[in-house]
């Protein structure tokens, strides 16, 4: 957080100061979420449909918050607004403004926001100190206490910007515009609140036509509906992906046995050899995308190579590969899932598998709208070509149907209602030396169960 007093803030968000002395400096998160208020936060009050911030405030400023922000004075010290979600977005405008010439790049799409944003922020951290939190803090409250995170010395800030509605990102980028904006794809994920996959085309572009002028728009060459979003910005187009076509590309791609790709990156400035340390042959998409944002703040391309080379899993349960102390490797791909991304990390499990023993647990993917049923059946056939030695269904009833059709595969298929009893399948079924992907939506809570495995616990 850059070091500011509750009179500068106050000033910032429009607000009055109640019951806290005006030089009281904040220099913590500001954040919504009680469980993250740290020495020197700045609490924000948002009310929600279930639960009101404004009931915690006792406990924020008992955890080291040294303020509120907040809607109503409340005997501890507040900085009052009529709007506090408006003044959450002011505020986070603010702290960028008070860096001139901080390099933003804003990055949304349907799969593999995050994984592109923790590979754009270590590359950019090269070049200068970055702010690229990592998990998926990408919504109208997430993104401004991902702001919140940047230190005066700061050059680079890197946001997701996710959208469940048209208008989500345009609001997104009123309070923060980024200079790079990067379109990963449009797929099904959150169908269902749009309806239709134009609207989530129509809502992704409202990424690029935020950019300004000297700006750079990056757009998947292999995603037809992400780069026709070229006639919609002012900014610069490059493209990225495995088209011929495209301005930073991928010719020669390899997969070692681990399921790490290589490709030659090939670029205006050159070309350079890539080995990622991360799994899936599917990333080296995001890694394109990566460089293809990074070269609009440098021409140093192998420096931009070794940085992806050097690059590293950061936020948790997009592919990490462990093996557990008794011998099982796992997947840990569970954070979220959409029928693209499930096929990817299946393709990837085959890989690393390598002919040993394949357990695959899947739960649910949400949000897919009236396609949900027949998606679910579609990966239920993907896995049944896998053909792995047992696949474990967790959820709801597209869970039982894409269980289904992997049976009829000839595949041994066991369904368990939730986690917990997912966990309890997974104790009895799994063995040293097999291999287990793990691929749900969130809300699954597929996550720790993999957790526990990776580290050899029982529950």
């Amino acid at each position: 957080m850059l070091p500011l007093t509750l009179a500068e803030l106050a000033a910032d968000v429009s607000g009055t100061l109640h019951d806290g002395s005006s030089d009281t400096l904040v220099t913590g998160l500001v954040t919504f979420d009680s469980r993250h208020v740290e020495l020197g936060s700045l609490f924000v009050a948002l009310a929600g449909a279930r639960v009101d911030g404004h009931d915690f405030a006792d406990q924020a400023i008992e955890a080291g918050a040294v303020a509120v922000l907040a809607a109503r004075p409340l005997g501890v010290p507040a900085i009052v607004v009529s709007d506090v979600q408006a003044a959450y977005g002011r505020l986070a405008k603010a702290l960028v403004r008070r860096l001139p010439g901080l390099g933003v790049v804003g990055i949304t799409g349907s799969v593999g926001k995050t994984t592109t944003k923790d590979l754009v922020g270590q590359v950019l951290s090269q070049f200068g100190p970055t702010t690229a939190p990592p998990g998926n803090r990408n919504s109208e409250v997430g993104m401004p206490e991902n702001v919140s995170r940047l230190t005066p010395d700061a050059r680079f800030l890197v946001l997701e910007m996710g959208a469940r509605h048209v208008g989500d990102i345009a609001y997104l980028t009123s309070v923060v515009r980024p200079q790079v904006g990067v379109v990963l794809s449009v797929g099904t994920a959150h169908l269902g609140e749009f309806g239709s996959r134009e609207a989530i085309a129509q809502a992704k572009g409202e990424l690029v036509e935020s950019l300004p002028a000297d700006g750079t728009a990056v757009l998947n060459a292999d995603d037809p509906m992400v780069a026709a979003m070229a006639a919609r910005t002012v900014a610069r187009v490059v493209t990225f992906g495995r088209s011929p076509q495209a301005t930073v590309r991928a010719e020669d791609v390899s997969v070692d046995a681990a399921g790490r790709p290589a490709f030659t990156l090939v670029t205006p400035h050159g070309t350079a050899r890539v080995s990622l340390r991360l799994h899936g042959e599917h990333l080296v998409s995001n890694a394109l995308a990566t460089a293809a944002a990074a070269l609009h703040f440098t021409d140093d391309l192998p420096l931009v190579a070794q940085a992806l080379n050097d690059a590293e899993p950061v936020s948790q349960g997009r592919m990490q590969v462990s093996e557990n102390p008794a011998g099982v490797t796992v997947i840990n791909d569970a954070y979220n899932a959409s029928p693209v991304s499930v096929i990817a990390a299946l393709k990837s499990l085959q890989t690393i598998a390598a002919g040993r023993r394949m357990v695959v647990v899947l739960g649910q993917m949400n949000e897919l709208g009236d396609t949900s049923a027949d998606d679910h059946i579609e990966v239920g056939r993907a896995v049944g070509k896998l053909r792995p030695a047992l696949l474990i269904t967790v959820g709801n009833e597209d869970a039982v149907r894409l269980g289904a059709a992997t049976a009829e595969a000839g595949v041994a298929v066991v369904h368990a209602a939730d986690k917990d009893a997912a966990a309890e399948l997974v104790a009895q079924h799994v063995r040293p030396g097999e291999v287990v992907l793990f691929k749900a939506s969130n809300a699954v809570g597929l996550m720790p169960v993999a957790d526990d495995l990776a580290a050899g616990v029982s529950r």
